[in-house]
């Protein structure tokens, strides 16, 4: 119990985001080492320093490298977009895979792709616009008279089954391009690039940074809208830059990796576990953890079957079912 506590204190936090930073940098180190090439860290840093011999440089710079860049990215920004949709629908059942935000921007992010395939660049924008529709749609169908934490589970359930319908028609009327609408919809990083994260950065860092300036608001939202807005915060607007922030990270995620399923909710968890919930370092701490969340199972996913591999979507489907129902048996949450 002592330790619990001292884990909350501000020295507890900031060893806890440490060990976090720690851990995603050997998960990155063991994801360069891994795949069919096997090579060791003095190799391959010898390798990217030099250059040479260039096939090894290729897989690592071309190959490796931006991928693990993008598992980390996505992990990190469907966890945020987790923590900041949990508190501000006041559900810690809330993340965009749950509650159809994914599912929204993932459908607008296929239909730019089937009609404009040389623009990759609306893909983000355009994924974006269908998260933020499909967040402000569940919200409307969830307030009656306050928002209740048990019909935004179901609104979000219906309409992200009803995106996905749209999708599986989409796949069903497309099926010469079915290869990468269904890798679209599995998740996967295995065709990441540089391009890729050069259209997503900017994007996840504005969203980032408005999601780190205010943690201490979104602290204050949990103690009610009235409290809040004696306490100086602007409640609506602030609620809503939280759902766009958050609909821009879950956006940005999924155009570029697919529907990864269940990172909003678990990382966010692990963490309010570990450092309780004071939400301006659970999202730090939740970006660090969802960052090595996925790229962690992507490895597992390259390794486990070689040389084929398993899709991070299929790992993080296995992990998220037995994880949410754990969350729905317990009886309170400990802050």
């Amino acid at each position: 119990m002592k330790f619990r506590a001292f884990l909350k204190t501000a020295r507890g936090r900031f060893l806890v985001c440490a060990a976090l930073l720690v851990l995603l940098l050997a998960a990155v180190l063991l994801s360069l080492c891994a795949g069919a090439l096997k090579l060791s860290p003095d190799r391959i840093a010898a390798v990217l320093l030099s250059g040479e011999p260039p096939i090894q440089f290729r897989i690592l710079w071309d190959i490796r490298l931006p991928r693990i860049l993008l598992g980390v990215l996505a992990g990190a920004g469907l966890a945020v977009s987790g923590t900041l949709l949990q508190g501000v629908m006041h559900n810690p059942l809330a993340s965009p895979g749950i509650i159809g935000i994914s599912s929204g921007g993932g459908l607008a992010g296929i239909l730019v792709f089937l009609a404009f395939p040389k623009y990759g660049a609306l893909l983000v924008p355009a994924a974006f616009a269908g998260a933020l529709a499909t967040a402000l749609l569940i919200y409307l169908l969830a307030w009656k008279r306050g928002l209740s934490p048990v019909r935004l589970i179901l609104s979000g359930v219906a309409v992200s089954a009803m995106l996905g319908a749209f999708g599986a028609a989409l796949l069903l009327f497309h099926a010469e391009k079915a290869g990468g609408i269904l890798d679209f919809f599995i998740g996967s990083l295995a065709a990441g690039n540089w391009t890729q994260i050069g259209r997503i950065w900017a994007y996840m860092a504005v969203a980032l940074t408005v999601a780190f300036l205010l943690g201490g608001r979104l602290n204050l939202l949990a103690l009610g809208d009235e409290v809040a807005a004696g306490l100086g915060v602007r409640v609506e607007r602030t609620r809503f830059l939280l759902i766009a922030a958050a609909a821009l990270l879950a956006a940005s995620a999924v155009s570029v990796a697919g529907l990864l399923g269940f990172v909003g909710l678990i990382a966010p968890h692990i963490v309010r576990i570990l450092i309780g919930s004071d939400n301006r370092f659970v999202i730090p701490a939740a970006a660090l953890s969802g960052g090595l969340l996925v790229t962690a199972c992507d490895t597992v996913g390259r390794i486990v079957m070689e040389p084929a591999e398993l899709p991070v979507g299929i790992i993080l489907a296995m992990l998220g079912p037995p994880f949410f129902l754990w969350l729905l048996r317990r009886h309170s949450y400990e802050p």
